[in-house]
């Protein structure tokens, strides 16, 4: 009778290479993500609170306008003048005649400042501008000064 010889047995290897490349994608894929999430928000903007409003799906390629509350311009984290807003919202609107922008006024700001960034727009024949505010139940509580 012959008897199995269990000292040859070969160990079962795992091969880590597919879960490297795996874990890799989805640090690129959330590296992606955040930067874009980073540039759409200016935290020097505070939006103007609204009764009314929806959570509008973010459309690709969308452009987002932050006026601060001194009257300052800033589109993807670069402080841009009028002039300089106006020769890239132009060049834009003639690739993509249908480019949405969304405009983020700070509630501080002046309104002449928010007016003539809207003016600025339809200057460079941009229509679909959409202004962002937030709602009631989603806004911050009221900071007590001290």
């Amino acid at each position: 009778m012959k008897f199995r010889d269990f000292t040859n047995t070969q160990v079962a290897e795992v091969d880590l290479a597919p879960m490297i490349d795996v874990v890799f994608l989805l640090l690129i894929f959330f590296i992606v993500t955040w930067n874009f999430a980073a540039r759409e928000r200016d935290l020097d903007v505070a939006v103007p609170i609204a009764e009314e409003g929806a959570d509008p799906e973010q459309l690709i390629g969308e452009i987002i306008v932050n006026v601060r509350g001194d009257g300052t311009i800033v589109v993807n984290s670069v402080t841009v003048t009028h002039d300089d807003l106006l020769a890239r919202l132009k060049s834009i609107s003639e690739l993509y005649p249908n480019q949405a922008v969304i405009l983020r006024g700070d509630g501080a700001a002046d309104w002449q400042d928010v007016a003539a960034v809207l003016d600025t727009c339809r200057k460079a024949k941009i229509w679909n501008v959409a202004f962002a505010t937030i709602r009631a139940e989603d806004a911050p509580p009221p900071t007590t000064p001290q």
